[in-house]
Order: structure tokens, then sequence, then C-alpha cells
């Protein structure tokens, strides 16, 4: 058992959409990353997914509707939700998602990340 410091583990990195494993728990992966700029549409066919946003605001895009998620609150997408996360300034955040969640979800491209550094 450790603790956790968040600043330090956001400190250790400056990339964004490039997500880094800080724990796990019941077959879930708590995931930090920084984002800025548009991701890209995108949904997941089998997991459900949580953004906590820590610093910053992300916007969230459904086909739908638009959210602005801010610092000390989260959204949960639904499996099978197309989404589209960005951000105007750098945003912090942890993701909190089954272990083997792809960041593209049902799309696989250049910005996908199977394999994730543990810090």
């Amino acid at each position: 058992m450790q603790v956790i410091n968040l600043k330090e583990k956001f400190a250790l990195f400056t990339d964004y959409y490039n997500p880094r494993i800080v724990g796990e728990l019941n077959g879930q992966l708590i995931k930090a990353v920084k984002v800025k700029g548009d991701f890209i549409w995108h949904h997941h066919d089998l997991e459900d997914e949580m953004f906590l946003v820590t610093k910053g605001k992300l916007t969230m895009d459904f086909l739908d509707k638009t959210v602005d998620i801010h610092p000390g609150e989260f959204i949960i997408v639904p499996r099978g939700v197309e989404h589209r996360p960005r951000a105007e300034e750098e945003t912090e955040m942890l993701l909190i998602e089954p272990v083997g969640t792809l960041n593209t979800g049902n799309t696989v491209n250049e910005l996908t990340r199977d394999k994730l550094e543990k810090i």
C-alpha cells in the first residue's frame, strides 16, 4: 500500500493523449492523462469510461450535445456512446476503465496506445 501523489505523477510527463497507469484495482486501471486540443470521435463496444478532471476543463462532445467537465467533476461515458474529448487549455484528468480498454476505442490509428507505461 502506498499513497499516490497526483501532482508528482502529472509532473513526470508533458505529452497529450498518452495515458499512464497510476493504479489498478478490481480489474480497473487508474490512468493519468494530459489533454489539449481535439481527440478523435470514437466509442467503446464493451467498456464504460470515467473521466475525472483534476486541472483545466474537459469538453466532451457527443452526437447530440456537448458537456463541460471542470476540476473536481467527472463524467461516465457508457459503452457504445460515440464521443470526442477535447480541451482548449492543458487539462489533467484520471481515467478509470477496465484493463484492456484502448484509448481510441473502436478506432485504431497512430493515436492508439495499446501498451501503457506504469508510473
